[in-house]
């Protein structure tokens, strides 16, 4: 199986997505907050798409 490189527009997201997760485990974040280990492998799973599925 081959990897390719993140779009920009993909790496951002899940950097986007981490941080939310990370800061919302010391400031409350309405719906982040109650669901940060959710919001972090999202964000893992939207970076794994972007390295194994070619042009996302």
């Amino acid at each position: 199986m081959k990897t390719n490189a993140p779009t920009a527009l993909v790496f951002m997201i899940a950097v986007i997505l981490a941080v939310l997760s990370v800061v919302s485990t010391f400031v409350a974040i309405p719906v982040v907050s109650a669901n940060a280990y959710w919001v972090m492998t999202a964000a893992f799973v939207v970076l794994a798409a972007g390295n194994l599925l070619k042009g996302l």
